[in-house]
């Protein structure tokens, strides 16, 4: 009754409506308080501080795509190398695949970032901490947490497509003679990436997202730049809505 209702012409002008009424509204509300934007903040040199915070924001875009394509590309090979081990017929080693899988699946990446960066160092001799830290090992702590991280969601994705693969295929590719790994790599692979490209999708995305994170363990990528700006200018609108459209 409610889609009914919902397909007709005048409700959906009516629900238009509404919307366009609450955004008018919120702009009065903000107006009524006098905000002035200044967006001149991210397209000129600021003065006090010697900096041109627009091409500090850029800095961090490019930091931000370092990470997320480095961090997506192992997360792929970590991922399916988990959703086979999850099908294998070696107990061990899909159990060995099923705790990664459910561990990092199931604690915040804000906890494990927190891991990386300030646990896992404590472990180590003083001698590597300060070789690790000498190659910007804020930078490749983001990259290893984000890939082990989404490479255990997209274990499952890959794991989906996998057993969406017909048996009858995959005999009929046997008794032609094929070995397992042509089978693997010829066939296996290529069908179940074909059907998992949407939600694989969505994972590569999330990676992007959630590489904002990397800002807590000293990583200067947009986000970062952003929170930066707006200290320095009292300018957070500007500065967020920035980061957004960079994000987009």
């Amino acid at each position: 009754m409610l889609s009914r209702q919902l397909e007709k012409i005048w409700v959906q002008y009516l629900v238009l409506g509404l919307i366009l009424a609450f955004a008018a509204w919120f702009w009065g509300f903000v107006f009524r308080f006098h905000y002035k934007f200044d967006w001149s903040v991210l397209f000129v040199e600021n003065q006090t501080y010697g900096l041109h915070l627009g091409w500090e924001l850029l800095k961090g875009l490019g930091l931000t795509i370092q990470i997320s394509l480095l961090s997506a590309a192992a997360a792929l090979s970590l991922g399916t190398a988990a959703g086979l081990a999850r099908l294998s017929h070696f107990k061990p080693l899909r159990a060995v695949a099923t705790f990664y899988v459910e561990f990092f699946r199931n604690t915040p990446l804000l906890v494990q970032l927190f891991f990386w960066y300030f646990a896992l160092p404590k472990l180590l001799s003083e001698g590597v901490r300060e070789w690790l830290f000498s190659l910007h090992y804020e930078f490749w702590v983001a990259v290893l947490g984000l890939a082990v991280y989404t490479g255990a969601f997209m274990a499952e994705v890959i794991r989906a497509g996998l057993q969406s693969i017909q048996k009858g295929l995959l005999e009929a590719a046997y008794s032609s003679g094929l070995t397992y790994f042509q089978v693997l790599t010829r066939i296996i692979l290529p069908l179940a990436f074909r059907a998992i490209i949407p939600p694989l999708g969505s994972e590569f995305l999330n990676n992007m997202k959630n590489s904002s994170l990397a800002m807590v363990v000293g990583v200067a990528d947009i986000t970062w730049q952003s929170q930066q700006i707006e200290s320095l200018t009292f300018r957070g609108f500007e500065a967020t809505t920035a980061a957004t459209v960079l994000y987009l």
